[in-house]
């Protein structure tokens, strides 16, 4: 076994934050009993770049139970636990090839290392597998018979060649399932945006205004869950529908030329580039907090502050402080990378529990629907609801159930008023 990691000394430690994790995902440990009793997945090769956390430790545990051999590499340079990826080397026997703060050539290093072994399936966060796969010679993908995609930005990237027609195998769009979307997007990035900029800044929320950059799925929880600690949010948005909603939902909306005048923090959640930019950066106040939740750090102009600025320096752990010509600071988290993984853990494991059984199941739809388009699909509704239902057990919620004749009445037209 072949695998790249900083310190397999750290296993022990890793180990012991992976069973933590376990203990929070009940759906992903009843898969992996079923998984582990009939071994659906005997004899897979999988490649997997996804965020080297915990969480996904346990994902690839289940699909080890299922008798797959998963080949495990970072989706983002700084998102990975290097414990975990030792533990998993130790413990499990399982490939990893990342690094905490790999450099960009070690990144796609790391990404050709895990298509090496010739896998069947990929498994992906922001497409930068897949991407790969579609650079490289034939032989690389000629076995791949499908994959699957857990991000936002990795489905619309897998639209753009789907549509183009140089999508090479179908990908199941792990990202729009309901039990992913409507919690891991919403109550997962709500809550450990603003948990990396707390770690990052020990700044006071209540009272400062909180400008998020994008108003879908993430953008709703970051919103939601800096308005709970008392900061007056402001949403900008291109989208009018979506800008109506924020408006709706009580929150005041802004082109972002003018929330760049008043915003204490700002946080791009849109998975386009070029959000924040020189002109915004121009027009903010001295002191202004600038992070990214959205999977590549493109969203922030970067470049251009780097060329604005008179002088960088690091001035608190993860946060490098720009110097503008003038004196005023303008403060970047986590190098403008995911913030809730630059600074802090990720999203909870509960919530991560329902995107990687989605995963999971995912990669078992592909292995007996053999004959499928190159194209984006859907996670099935039958898994979605099956994950709803196992999760509702966990919680030891019990939910109501039609009777016969509502059952009737809902697929019926003769009754009316």
């Amino acid at each position: 076994m072949k695998y790249h990691i900083k310190d397999i000394k750290l296993a022990d430690k890793g180990k012991k934050r992976i069973e933590w994790a376990a203990g929070e995902m009940p759906v992903l440990n009843l898969i992996r009993d079923e998984f582990r009793k009939k071994k659906p997945l005997k004899g897979l090769k999988i490649s997997a770049c996804l965020h080297v956390t915990s969480e996904t430790a346990v994902l690839m545990q289940t699909l080890k139970a299922g008798g797959a051999t998963p080949y495990l590499c970072a989706s983002n340079p700084l998102s990975t636990q290097d414990d975990v990826a030792a533990s998993l080397v130790k413990h499990d026997g399982i490939g990893v090839f990342a690094i905490r703060g790999e450099n960009n050539k070690i990144y796609y290093h790391h990404i050709k290392s895990v298509l090496n072994i010739k896998p069947q399936i990929t498994m992906d966060d922001g497409a930068d597998l897949v991407a790969t796969v579609l650079r490289s010679p034939f032989t690389v993908h000629r076995g791949i018979i499908g994959g699957t995609e857990e991000t936002t930005t990795g489905v619309i990237r897998l639209r753009s060649m789907a549509n183009k027609g140089i999508l090479r195998y179908p990908i199941i769009a792990v990202n729009d399932a309901q039990t992913k979307h409507f919690f891991d997007n919403r109550y997962g990035t709500g809550q450990s945006t603003i948990d990396g900029i707390l770690r990052a800044t020990n700044r006071l929320l209540a009272g400062s205004n909180f400008v998020v950059c994008g108003y879908g799925w993430c953008g709703r929880g970051i919103a939601m869950r800096a308005r709970g600690m008392g900061a007056r949010v402001i949403v900008t948005e291109v989208d009018s529908l979506k800008a109506l909603e924020a408006s709706m939902d009580g929150y005041q909306v802004m082109p972002l030329n003018e929330a760049a005048r008043v915003g204490d923090i700002f946080v791009t959640a849109s998975g386009d580039i070029g959000l924040i930019d020189k002109r915004h950066f121009r027009a903010m106040r001295d002191g202004a907090i600038v992070a990214n939740a959205g999977h590549f750090n493109v969203e922030i102009n970067i470049p251009a502050l780097e060329r604005m600025a008179k002088k960088k320096r690091s001035i608190r752990g993860a946060i490098d402080q720009y110097i503008l010509p003038g004196g005023k600071r303008i403060n970047l988290l986590g190098e403008g990378r995911l913030v809730n993984l630059a600074c802090a853990e990720g999203h909870p494991p509960t919530v991560m529990d329902m995107s990687f059984a989605n995963q999971a199941l995912s990669v078992e739809y592909l292995v007996k629907k053999k004959a499928l388009k190159k194209k984006v699909y859907p996670v099935p509704s039958q898994i979605d609801k099956r994950i709803a239902r196992l999760k509702l057990k966990s919680l030891g919620i019990r939910i109501d159930r039609l009777t016969k004749e509502q059952e009737r009445y809902l697929k019926s037209w003769e009754l009316g008023t």
